[in-house]
């Protein structure tokens, strides 16, 4: 648990402090009565220092001799003194270089010094992590959500050496992350050919073992040129859902035009070229949408990632519009992400119903008695309620429409409203219009059809089953969002 699970010392096994795998078992079986899909968050840049691996690889024994990134580092020609191999700085500064005293070597680990990276270069690695798949997947898991994949590889020279990354003339601290250009140490072309390979062994498996379509997720904060590539070339296939932050990076200040700039920019490379298109609210390194964009546009964005086209991705808690928690540092918590990462809030009760404990490990929000599923409930314009209604239009007619039907477009038609269209073009038609703004906006001319309101957000006059001719004109109040249907 040195960093919060993602320093695994046992790939096959439950940590004792969740529980045991018999449990895991017990939970598959009641998700799969439930018809629900679990995926694994699978960790495969690297282990803990701790883990067997390591242990055998530090002491050369039974073939594990090159299972990480060892190197002798280089002389001073100064000094005389051995120093790292390269100038790699590690995602939480410092170098990625450790010097340890048994093998008398550099080990990489290019997060924390307790999480040596795995060398993917050696086919030993690759097999005992798909025996790691094979392990998982015979329990019954639907997929992977792979962590940090741009990290699985570095550029190695023939000659066994590592080249110095470029510095940035931006950043003057040498132990951070952004004092380089990583061109060394992300995005390497092998870890594409990685995701084909485990993409084929999870088509592989359904071919064995029937079932539904295993899915892979790649966590990957990368160009979107670069994600094009994990989907497949044309001839093989990689992950379904690279997944895609673009939206994440919004801000209170942003306007509607800066949303469809976000979209464009992934739609005019990945759907171009590739069927599904994924969109992610937030996410467990990211403050919640509540404290980055501000809480009256929670609602907003669970709107527009629901309203376009292919998955929505929603970090739990954003449905009911959670919000950061100020946490202490404690003996067994102190890491700046935790504010992200409380109880979720399903109850105005003792610990908000997550916990039976007399206390949790991360503090419950104070406004767990406003913000809990049970209450929102019961709240016909909560975020729950809407976030849910949107869910049931995403299964209808004009929402699954193909693009090659012209059923789905967007624009910014002010600087601060969205527009999104889905449509079967047949007999149905949806208009969705986010007020991203501040101020009343006035809309003339839009169609020339009535609608009906199906769906309205809280800052919304309107109710649903009101109707409203286009060829008059919208009024929007500010931080507004609407869904209006045209039924043929």
């Amino acid at each position: 648990m040195s960093d919060f699970g993602y320093d695994i010392s046992n790939f096959t096994e439950v940590d004792p402090i969740f529980g045991t795998l018999a449990d895991f078992d017990a939970m598959m079986v009641q998700a799969k009565a439930l018809n629900l899909k679990i995926i694994l968050d699978f960790v495969p840049n690297h282990s803990s220092d701790e883990c067997e691996w390591f242990q055998k690889s530090i002491n050369r024994q039974d073939g594990y001799d090159d299972f990480y990134v060892w190197h002798d580092g280089k002389l001073n020609a100064e000094t005389g003194e051995r120093e790292p191999p390269s100038n790699w700085v590690s995602v939480f500064g410092g170098s990625q270089w450790t010097w340890n005293e048994v093998r008398q070597q550099y080990f990489l680990h290019q997060f924390q010094v307790k999480q040596p990276d795995l060398n993917f270069s050696s086919p030993m690695v690759r097999e005992h992590m798909l025996d790691v798949l094979g392990f998982w997947l015979d329990r019954g898991v639907d997929g992977f959500r792979i962590d940090a994949v741009p990290h699985i590889y570095e550029h190695r020279n023939a000659d066994g050496s590592y080249r110095d990354e470029p510095i940035n003339d931006w950043n003057n601290d040498p132990n951070s992350y952004d004092y380089l250009d990583h061109i060394y140490t992300k995005d390497q072309p092998e870890t594409v050919q990685l995701m084909y390979e485990w993409r084929d062994y999870l088509v592989q498996y359904q071919a064995q073992h029937g079932g539904p379509t295993r899915v892979l997720l790649a966590e990957a904060y990368s160009p979107v040129e670069t994600l094009s590539a994990y989907f497949g070339n044309g001839t093989r296939l990689g992950t379904q859902l690279p997944m895609n932050f673009q939206l994440m990076y919004l801000s209170g200040y942003s306007t509607a035009k800066d949303v469809v700039g976000s979209i464009d920019y992934w739609m005019q490379t990945m759907w171009t070229q590739h069927q599904t298109a994924n969109w992610v609210v937030g996410n467990h390194d990211t403050q919640r949408v509540a404290n980055r964009m501000g809480a009256h546009k929670v609602d907003l964005l669970n709107v527009i990632v629901n309203a376009l086209p292919g998955a929505s991705v929603t970090y739990y808690g954003e449905e009911i519009g959670m919000s950061n928690v100020e946490t202490e540092c404690t003996e067994i918590s102190c890491d700046d992400r935790d504010g992200e990462r409380t109880p979720m809030q399903w109850a105005p009760v003792k610990n908000a119903d997550f916990s039976t404990a007399e206390n949790t490990w991360l503090p419950v929000s104070p406004d767990y008695a406003r913000y809990n599923v049970q209450t929102e409930r019961g709240v016909a314009r909560s975020s729950l309620q809407i976030f849910k209604s949107l869910q049931q239009l995403k299964s209808s007619s004009a929402f699954l429409a193909f693009k090659e039907e012209g059923g789905f477009s967007y624009e910014a038609v002010t600087e601060q409203v969205l527009q999104i269209v889905r449509t079967n073009k047949r007999s149905e038609e949806y208009r969705i219009f986010v007020n991203m703004g501040n101020s009343i906006e006035i809309l003339e001319g839009l169609s020339n059809k009535v609608y009906e309101y199906v769906l309205v957000t809280a800052y919304s006059l309107h109710t649903p089953g009101e109707t409203i001719d286009l060829r008059e004109r919208l009024v929007l109040m500010p931080y507004e969002a609407i869904v209006l249907r045209w039924l043929a």
